[in-house]
Order: structure tokens, then C-alpha cells, then sequence
């Protein structure tokens, strides 16, 4: 009981220095993870042991070191099935030359010199008992890690994922990962062989063998994973639990050939299927526990094990010094010349440098795994974890500094392929389905692919989510999908179809596309005559609740549109239906009419080129809708929409929900019903989920009285 009552105060003051310094370091634009590397740093002996050393020793008691040091390792097993889980091997496909060379030299200097630097610092920094070559191979694979978990995240919250940099960046951290963790294998079986006197070859050759098994048995048997996933639409606990229990295998088999625990972890996560609704509910599952409370007690116990005090005299710093060279010189050096001398700039390149140069929590594992086997000394230890400090502190403040962020974002991906725009389309209607599925077509932004999810929600609840696999045919009773799915084939669009019964149709629409990862849920509207709102009851549920954009569609004639009315108030609020609407134009083929709607007094009109720039700013170059403009003055713009729709015979009416039409999500209104009610066009509603994109569009003028001005 003694030790449960310290593992539970030692975890509380964990968690709260972590939170705390976190905090303070993401105020300084720095990732989470460099204040949570900071703050196990704080409670070792290197600043609490060395200021209240009786504080110290009542909160972290030698004897009890070993329980934390447990549970330390069992986040880490997690951690390491994440990070695999994240991994995707199409990172590496079509990033061109450049990342094929940045990769490989960004691998092989920091290796070289790393080993080279082993040369000096064997025979002050290891023991006797580690051979020099285990202990070079070490120093190489520690040097040449790159932090793919944390790199992601800053290429995430910066928003550089889809650049031409931050593409080539990931696609190499990727690969560095993979080859430093194949590097730190041979390592761990040489130094544990030597110290079992174990052959060598019989651990390397059930390593093979574990691999082959992984890549053409576990590999495609995990396929019934994502079957199971697409046919129950989420991971329920029981598929949690068989994860779970997989990689716990895979690490068990990985710990017992003698090649750690952590590799088999990252293992059958790199080899997981690859969906993205699995993947993403699955980090979502795991995440949250590993992240905030597991690896906080990981980067407390190496912090306990960090001891800055044997980093003394003016031998230890030269040795810091040197390390901080080749760890720098061989990552960033090699990385920047690499990448320019495959075409990059050298900003690009310095700035993939300076990316690559990142290290921390990886390096902090494969430390932490060297100190364990003994093959660094408790000093060269606490070297390399400053090293891994410094390089990941330092990357947020060089790259803003060198490559700012806006001139970054602006930059333009080469040899990537179209990012999927994934669409989830619930029908109930069948002779609905494509009309919704023209449209979702429609919708989807140029140079993107389109992903649809057309779903069926059945009264009831006698059976769980259905998968039919997207083929057509389909159950008797499930015919709904049916006239869609005919339609797919007819146009070449992949649909793939779920059916599930469903009492709460709105939440579990909204759930759905969290789970899928939409961009967009498009609606249908099936009352012949309107009743009662058409953004109430479920609806309203998708709208407040769907992390997506959601667009509903009043379908009112059944022939290809002829003619588009987008009406516009104000051209930033009204931006996403002004795109909208130049996309669908772009993509039928039909004239778009922008129904400027100002005040009697004229007061805040755009200009008509501000409009035109607006409607065309999602569309490509080579396809454009051909668009009018047309302006009404009135106090009712309900009224004036009614009247231009009538005059000119529209047969599509594209509107935002905005404050401009005093329609906002929380407080709708009776506008949408009168415009379906007294015309017979068809009705397009569009709501943006993000609130960045309104930010966005707020600010968007002065960039579309640019492009007006070209």
C-alpha cells in the first residue's frame, strides 16, 4: 500500500508540473512536447533533487523508481503503436527525387558522423563491457533520428502539410524513423547477444522471420480489422480490446527475440490498415491517455535519470560541443545540401533542414533504451538529452526566422497527388440519391478527388451499420441506396454505401462524419411541400453538431440545371456560396448569376470584379463558370431573390447561412422557407464548419480586390 500511495502522489505532481510548463512553453509558440521534456527535466535531481533534495527523495524514493519506470514503459509501448499507426507508407510514394536523396543523406551524414565521433568518445563514455562496434552503431542511430511525431504535429498546427516543403519533410522523417529504428534493432540484438551469449544469428534470423510473418501473414489478416470497422461504422470496445491485444503481441514477440518491446509496438501500428476514419478514431481512443497522462510519467522518469551535474569541467562541455556539432552539422547540413542540390531554393532547403533537425521525444526513447542496455554512460546520457532539447527548442523560432510562415503556406506543392474531398451523403429517398450525388460531385474543390459515403439510416434498431462493400446490389429491404449506386457506376465515382438503423438520424450523421473524416455532409430535403423548417429537427442536430461543412439540398426539378442564382449581401460572408457556386458552374457547365443585394443607399457594394474574382476563386484556370452579375437594391432581399428567380426562370438557388441573411445556425429563421416556398428552383443551403474559414473569408477582400485587379 506504501508504494500505491507514492505512485499516486508521484503521478499527481507528474501531471501538474507537465500541464503547467506545457502551458508556458506553448505561449512561446513551442510544442507541447518541449515543455513536457523540460518538466521531466525539472523534477530529476538536476534542479528538485539539487535545490530540495529532501523533497526529492520523499516524492521520488529510490525504491519506488522501479514501479514508475514500469508504467513508464507501457506508455511507451502505446506511443510506439501510434507513431506506426501514423506512419503511412504512401508518405513515401510521389514525393519525387528530392525526397528520395534528402532522405538517404539525411540518414547516412549524421550516421557517418556519428560514428566517427565514437571514435573519441568510447573510451570516456562507455563501458568496458559495450563492444565499440554496438556502441558506434548506437551513436549513429541516435544522430540520424528525426521526431516524426513531433515534426507532424508542427507541420499540423502550422498548416505546412500540403506544402511543397512540409510535403518532401514528412516523407523523409517517415523514412529516417523506419532506418533509425532498423539501425537501433541491430544495435539491441548485438548488445543483448553479447550479454546473454546468445548467437547472433539466431536473434537476427528470428527477427527475419518476424518480419516476413508481419509483411504476409499479420498484414493482410489485419484486414479484418478495417472489415469489422467499416461494418459496425466505429471501434467499439471489443475491436479496441483486439487491437490492443495485437500489439501487445507483436510487442511481447519482438521483447522476447531480444530486439525490444518498442519495435514490435511500432511494427504492427506501420503495418495497421490505413483507413482514415480507423486510424483517426483510433488515435482518438488512445491518444489522449498516452499523450496526457502515460508519456508525462516517460519524460519524468528519464528527467530522474538526467543528471546535468556530471556534465561538468571544461573536458565534458567540449564533448557537449562536439556532440551538438555532428548532431546539427550531420542532420541539418546534410539535409539542406541534399535538398538543394535537388532543385529546392535554399530557403526551401534550409527550412527542411531545420525541420529534420528534430529530435525530440524519439531520441529521448532510443536514449533511454541505450542507458538500459548500458551501452552510454549516465554523463553521455545526459549529453544527448540536452542534444535533443536544443535541437527541438530551437526549430519553431530558426524556421519562422528564416522561412516565414505566411511566405511557407503560399509556396506551391509539386509532384503531390489531389488530396480526397470525402463526402458523406445520407438518403432516404431513392429517387433522390442522384440528384445528391451530382451535386456532392459538383462540390468537390478542383485538383481534389472526390470520396463518397452514401448512407441509408433504416427505423429501428434490429441490426448494427452494414458495409455493402460498394457494390449494388443490395437487400431487398435496403433499396434506397440502390438508384445512386446505378448512378456511381454510370459516372465512374466510387460510392461506398452504409446502412445502419438509427434512432437519433442526426447525431449519428454528425458521428459519422467525425468518424470518417468529411469535409462535407450533404443533406437532402424530400417534403414536397414545405411544413415545417427546413433546418430544424435533424438537420439542425448535423448543422450545430457535424465537424464538417454541411450543405442541404431542396431538390425541386429533376433536369440538369440551366441556369445559377448565388445571391450575396456581403462578399465575405457570402464567400463559401459564391464559391460554391462557381464550382458547381465550373463542373456542369452551366452560367452562374450573382445577385448583388445592396441597401437603397448603396452603401458597402463590391464591385462587380470583386464578385467575379469570388466566384472563381476555387475553380481552376482551365474551367471556369461564365459569370453575371446582376444588382438589386431593396430592403427585402428574400423578396428580391423571389423576383429574380422568377424573371430569369433559375433552377438553382445557391445561400449561406450568415448573419448577413439573420439566419445564423442557433437562431434560424423563416427566410429559407419563403425562398422554397415561392419559387420552384432547386435550394442549396451552405453552412462552413470552421471557424478559421469565416476568419478567412472576413479577410478575404483585400486578396479578391487583387485578383479583380489582374
Amino acid at each position: 500500500m506504501h508504494f500505491l500511495l507514492t505512485l499516486i502522489l508521484q503521478i499527481g505532481v507528474i501531471l501538474v508540473v507537465s500541464r503547467i510548463v506545457s502551458l508556458a512553453f506553448r505561449r512561446i509558440q513551442q510544442p507541447q512536447v518541449v515543455g513536457e521534456m523540460f518538466a521531466g527535466i525539472l523534477l530529476g535531481p538536476s534542479l528538485l533533487g539539487w535545490l530540495a533534495p529532501d523533497v526529492s527523495a520523499f516524492v521520488f524514493p529510490r525504491e519506488s523508481l522501479v514501479h514508475l519506470n514500469t508504467l513508464s514503459q507501457v506508455g511507451l509501448v502505446l506511443f510506439m503503436f501510434l507513431v506506426g499507426l501514423e506512419f503511412d507508407p504512401k508518405l513515401m510514394r510521389g514525393r519525387g527525387h528530392a525526397a528520395l536523396v534528402t532522405s538517404h543523406v539525411s540518414i547516412i551524414a549524421p550516421f557517418f558522423l556519428g560514428a566517427l565521433l565514437a571514435l573519441h568518445l568510447y573510451p570516456q563514455l562507455s563501458d568496458a563491457s559495450v563492444s565499440f562496434d554496438g556502441f558506434a552503431l548506437f551513436m549513429g542511430a541516435a544522430m540520424s533520428v528525426t521526431a516524426f511525431p513531433v515534426l507532424a504535429r508542427i507541420l499540423q498546427e502550422r498548416n505546412l502539410v500540403r506544402t511543397k516543403v512540409g510535403a518532401v519533410t514528412i516523407a523523409c522523417a517517415a523514412v529516417d524513423d523506419v532506418t533509425a529504428w532498423a539501425i537501433l534493432a541491430v544495435v539491441i540484438a548485438i548488445v543483448r547477444a553479447e550479454s546473454l551469449h546468445t548467437p547472433l544469428w539466431i536473434t537476427l534470423a528470428g527477427t527475419v522471420a518476424y518480419m516476413l510473418a508481419m509483411l504476409f501473414l499479420v498484414r493482410p489478416a489485419l484486414g479484418l480489422i478495417e472489415k469489422r470497422y467499416h461494418n459496425t461504422g466505429r471501434v467499439t470496445q471489443d475491436l479496441l480490446a483486439v487491437v490492443l491485444l495485437i500489439a501487445l503481441a507483436s510487442a511481447w514477440t519482438t521483447e522476447y527475440l531480444g530486439i525490444h518491446a518498442l519495435f514490435g509496438a511500432f511494427c504492427i501500428g506501420a503495418v495497421m490498415p490505413k483507413d482514415k476514419g480507423l486510424v483517426h478514431e483510433l488515435a482518438e481512443k488512445l491518444e489522449h491517455v498516452t499523450v496526457v497522462f502515460l508519456l508525462p510519467i516517460f519524460f519524468a522518469n528519464a528527467g530522474l535519470r538526467t543528471q546535468i551535474g556530471l556534465v561538468s569541467g571544461a573536458e565534458m562541455w567540449i564533448f557537449f560541443g562536439l556532440i551538438m556539432l555532428v548532431a546539427v552539422g550531420g542532420k541539418f547540413g546534410g539535409s539542406t545540401l541534399a535538398a538543394r542540390m535537388t532543385g529546392l531554393s535554399w530557403r526551401e532547403s534550409s527550412a527542411l533542414g531545420i525541420l529534420m533537425n528534430t529530435r525530440g521525444l524519439m531520441e529521448l526513447v532510443i536514449l533511454t533504451i541505450g542507458l538500459d542496455l548500458g551501452v552510454i554512460s549516465p554523463a553521455l546520457f545526459a549529453m544527448m538529452v540536452m542534444m535533443a532539447l536544443a535541437t527541438t527548442f530551437m526549430t519553431t523560432p530558426f524556421l519562422q526566422w528564416l522561412y516565414p510562415l505566411r511566405q511557407m503556406r503560399e509556396a506551391a506543392r509539386d509532384e503531390s497527388e489531389p488530396d480526397e474531398f470525402t463526402v458523406l451523403v445520407p438518403v432516404s429517398l431513392p429517387a433522390s440519391g442522384p440528384g445528391l450525388l451530382r451535386l456532392a460531385r459538383a462540390l468537390v474543390p478542383s485538383g481534389r478527388r472526390p470520396r463518397v459515403y452514401g448512407l441509408h439510416l433504416r427505423r429501428g434498431d434490429e441490426h448494427a451499420m452494414t458495409d455493402l462493400d460498394g457494390t449494388p446490389e443490395l437487400p431487398a429491404q435496403e433499396f434506397a441506396l440502390q438508384p445512386m449506386l446505378r448512378a456511381a457506376q454510370e459516372q465512374s465515382i466510387e460510392v461506398r454505401p452504409l446502412v445502419f438503423a438509427s434512432e437519433r438520424p442526426g447525431r449519428d450523421i454528425a458521428d459519422l462524419a467525425r468518424v470518417k473524416g468529411a469535409d462535407m455532409v450533404l443533406l437532402g430535403w424530400h417534403k414536397p411541400v414545405i411544413s415545417r423548417r427546413i433546418l430544424g429537427g435533424a438537420v439542425y442536430d448535423v448543422m450545430t453538431n457535424a465537424p464538417a461543412d454541411v450543405a442541404v439540398y431542396l431538390e425541386r426539378r429533376f433536369d440538369p440545371w440551366t441556369r445559377i442564382l448565388v445571391p450575396c449581401r456581403d462578399v465575405a460572408r457570402d464567400l463559401p456560396a459564391l464559391r460554391a457556386a462557381g464550382r458547381i458552374g465550373a463542373t456542369v457547365g452551366v452560367p452562374v448569376t450573382v445577385l448583388h443585394i445592396v441597401p437603397p443607399s448603396g452603401d458597402g457594394a463590391a464591385t462587380d470584379a470583386e464578385l467575379r474574382a469570388a466566384v472563381s476563386s476555387s475553380a481552376s484556370d482551365s474551367q471556369r463558370a461564365e459569370v453575371s452579375i446582376e444588382q438589386a437594391r431593396s430592403d427585402d432581399p428574400v423578396g428580391a431573390v423571389v423576383s429574380a428567380v422568377r424573371r430569369a426562370d433559375h433552377d438553382l438557388v445557391v445561400v449561406g447561412v450568415s448573419k448577413a441573411w439573420g439566419i445564423e445556425p442557433a437562431i434560424f429563421g423563416v427566410r429559407h422557407e419563403r425562398l422554397a416556398e415561392e419559387t420552384d428552383a432547386s435550394l442549396l443551403i451552405l453552412r462552413t464548419h470552421d471557424v478559421a474559414a469565416q476568419q478567412a473569408a472576413a479577410a478575404a477582400r483585400p486578396a479578391l480586390r487583387e485578383a479583380a485587379a489582374e
